[in-house]
């Protein structure tokens, strides 16, 4: 941008002239080729003085069109996270009641299987005292009958002997 010293007169700094038909009826001289080329200078000036605010402009509202896209995709950002935090939470929540449904299933079968096992132990253990109680019982009857036959027989051999 030129200095402001070097710049031209825009049309508000000059003094308003009348056209050159006004001047010439008013006795004074027509507008030299100096004056139409700092006129059209001018206009060049306030042109490109329009042209650079449409573009600041320009670059402004794409700076705001481009923050909004920033700001909607981080708030998509923000959701998806959100969203997908809450669904793993909630998976992780099923997936540990599960695991604890299976666990107490899994402690009542091993309870049963448990209680099955003292029983089929004690049943087995109950089975054996009473076959062994029954061979206990067998021999001392065996023994008292061998006893009592032995003894019959001392007897008879001493009342034989006694006669």
């Amino acid at each position: 941008m030129p200095a402001q010293k070097d710049r031209p007169k825009r049309p508000s700094d000059m003094k308003e002239e009348a056209p050159p038909e006004a001047t010439e009826a008013a006795g004074e001289k027509p507008k030299s080729a100096l004056d139409e080329v700092m006129s059209q200078a001018e206009r060049a000036y306030a042109a490109y003085m329009d042209a650079e605010r449409q573009v600041a402009k320009a670059y402004h509202e794409n700076e705001m069109q481009v923050a909004k896209a920033y700001k909607r995709a981080e708030a998509q950002s923000h959701r998806s996270y959100e969203a997908t935090v809450a669904q793993a939470l909630k998976d992780r929540e099923q997936a540990m009641a599960r695991a604890a449904a299976a666990r107490e299933a899994l402690m009542a079968k091993a309870e049963e299987a448990y209680r099955a096992a003292v029983e089929a132990a004690t049943s087995a253990s109950d089975a054996a005292l009473a076959e062994a109680a029954r061979v206990r019982d067998e021999h001392v009857e065996k023994a008292w009958k061998v006893r009592d036959e032995t003894i019959e027989q001392a007897w008879q051999i001493y009342s034989k002997i006694a006669r």
